[in-house]
């Protein structure tokens, strides 16, 4: 799961350079070991403080603690592979005062390290009981999380992750968020929320690494529980920060109270919706397509929120330059919603008028759109296209072919309505005339 960097050796007769190289380059991995250590760290901090019902599809009776006690004890492993990384960066022999990055020390990461070594064995010994139920659960999150807490490198790591957040922005917002004088009151209120736009943004990062790297995906869920404590507080902060603006008719009070607006609806949406009883899935296809599609809702729709506020700063912003996702996200969709559209009326017209001419169309272009743009839509989707066209192929005899059509186009036209509405299409409207 966890690959150690591979580190190229060039050899110099500059004895100096080689050196300093070689240190700028333990520096630089240094902070992002120690950024990703404090985001799993923070997230380790929140799941213990609400558990289970941070993703229950309801308030339950936890009979079974289990899965509770493997999500942490993953996270705590993750933690221990980071920690011994940070220490095997720095020779594993550097002095108790040595400061590793920032204000940490590499006595408090050692001290830290033996904690969750100790943490690591406990919780394996634990999750081979045949009974973990909540008594047991109580337990252990308070004892863990009192152990953590006593820690002098937690508190540290977890808020150097957050000084990384505020800045995880553009730099036309990042640039705004860090200046101390001469901003407009409209800008300056901006400028003190757009650095917790950054921090959600980076730790959801975090999970859109594992998405890209296939890691096994139900830790994520840690992280997600800081996600959800993160914009909670946002909205909060934004509301509290509305209740004092001084013109509710500014433009700036508009776009901040849509924002705060937008979060909330996006938070109900993933964590009452996709994410709701996903820690008691046992099928990995189904906690993939949950999680990505969660990962999805919230990160597009956080930076759809940021490109707003760039453009209110300056109307010729240009968005794709912001995100550059975004420009890559057009392309699929357009290729996308194009290969929907020519598919579903293939499909019609071999429902209509099922004969061997426009069957035989038909499945080539299934044929093609599984090749290709399938893999622009979620997973979750991917997987329905795959089933119905796995069965239209395997299915000869004309009276059986037809109702499974009829069920196909309907929703290949639901499914084409749904790309139709992502934000990056929202200035290329579709035009078959046009675009086909």
């Amino acid at each position: 799961m966890f690959l150690q960097e591979q580190v190229s050796v060039r050899a110099t007769t500059d004895a100096s350079l080689g050196t300093r190289d070689r240190t700028m380059t333990a520096a630089a991995t240094d902070e992002a070991i120690i950024t990703d250590l404090g985001i799993w760290l923070s997230g380790l901090e929140s799941f213990l403080a609400t558990g289970h019902q941070s993703f229950a599809a309801e308030a339950r009776v936890m009979p079974d603690a289990s899965r509770e006690f493997r999500l942490v004890h993953a996270a705590i492993q993750r933690c221990s592979m980071l920690t011994a990384r940070l220490m095997s960066a720095q020779g594993g022999m550097a002095s108790a005062q040595t400061a590793v990055a920032w204000e940490i020390k590499f006595g408090e990461i050692a001290n830290f390290s033996a904690a969750l070594r100790d943490a690591n064995l406990l919780g394996d010994g634990l999750i081979r009981s045949n009974s973990l139920g909540t008594g047991e659960w109580r337990a252990w999150r308070n004892m863990l999380a009192h152990r953590l807490a006593g820690q002098r490198a937690f508190a540290k790591l977890i808020r150097r992750a957050e000084l990384e957040g505020d800045k995880f922005l553009p730099a036309q917002l990042r640039d705004l968020s860090v200046v101390d004088g001469f901003l407009s009151p409209e800008h300056a209120e901006l400028a003190l929320v757009l650095p917790r736009f950054g921090r959600v943004l980076l730790w959801l990062s975090v999970i859109g690494k594992m998405l890209e790297s296939d890691e096994p995906l139900k830790p994520a869920l840690l992280v997600f529980a800081r996600v959800n404590e993160q914009i909670f507080e946002l909205t909060n902060y934004i509301n509290n920060r509305l209740e004092r603006f001084p013109d509710e008719e500014a433009e700036m009070f508009a776009s901040l109270d849509a924002a705060s607006y937008t979060a909330s609806i996006e938070l109900k949406k993933v964590y009452s919706q996709e994410l709701s009883g996903l820690a008691d899935m046992r099928q990995a296809p189904s906690v993939y397509a949950r999680i990505e599609t969660a990962h999805s809702l919230l990160n597009e729709g956080f930076q759809q929120i940021l490109a707003g506020f760039a453009r209110l700063i300056d109307p010729n912003t240009d968005v794709f330059k912001l995100f550059p996702n975004f420009a890559v996200k057009l392309e699929h969709s357009i290729t996308l919603r194009k290969d929907l559209w020519a598919v579903t009326q293939l499909v019609q017209k071999a429902e209509a008028k099922p004969e061997k001419a426009e069957i035989e169309a038909m499945q080539t272009a299934l044929r093609d759109l599984m090749k290709g743009s399938v893999s622009y839509l979620f997973y979750k989707d991917t997987e329905t296209v795959e089933r119905f066209v796995e069965e239209i192929l395997v299915t000869k005899e004309n009276k059986d072919l037809v109702p499974i059509l009829h069920r196909f186009g309907a929703f290949l036209e639901t499914l084409f309505g749904q790309v139709n509405l992502r934000a990056v299409l929202e200035k290329s409207p579709f035009d078959p005339n046009v675009d086909m």
